[in-house]
């Protein structure tokens, strides 16, 4: 069984480790602050954006968080053609007016962070996005980035197998 980090055949990956995400996240907060956008929702795109998403209620101060559910990656550098939005699906009545803040992982085609800022903004959401990674051929540009690579990035919460597939 194949797993999002086991790109062994890749020879250039950036590898974020646990201390790196700290830092990240920090300065993240750090840009979302100073910007002036103060978000009463963080809402995580899960799963690769549930780390951020969680570390970013307490940095800035958030108590209010969900996530939205999108399947896009497959394996390592295998994608579904679109991304697709899977259940449960979060309150959308909740949100109209309200000011969002999505967290992702990384922004590699864009297409998820897309489809998420579309939906959200058609419940009448002021809606900003944040991520630890762009890449140069995103079609959205997050409106915060940590960095810009156009590596495969490994993150710490998925560098080892399920442990299912460790177990057996």
């Amino acid at each position: 069984m194949a797993y999002h980090a086991d790109a062994s055949h890749l020879a250039d990956k950036e590898i974020l480790t646990w201390e790196g995400f700290g830092d990240a996240q920090r300065e993240l907060a750090h840009a979302i602050h100073a910007s002036g956008f103060r978000p009463s929702i963080i809402v995580g795109v899960a799963r690769g954006g549930m780390p951020l998403a969680g570390a970013l209620t307490y940095a800035l101060g958030v108590k209010l968080t969900d996530a939205i559910n999108v399947e896009f990656y497959t394996d390592v550098e295998q994608t579904l053609p679109d991304p697709i939005l899977l259940a449960p699906m979060m309150d959308t009545e909740s949100i109209a007016g309200k000011r969002i803040l999505v967290a992702d992982d990384v922004a590699d085609s864009g297409r998820t962070l897309g489809l998420v800022m579309k939906l959200l903004r058609g419940f009448g959401a002021d809606v900003r996005s944040a991520v630890l990674y762009a890449k140069p051929q995103t079609l959205v540009q997050p409106d915060y980035v940590w960095k810009n690579t156009d590596k495969w990035i490994v993150f710490p919460w998925s560098a080892q197998p399920p442990i299912a597939s460790v177990d057996g």
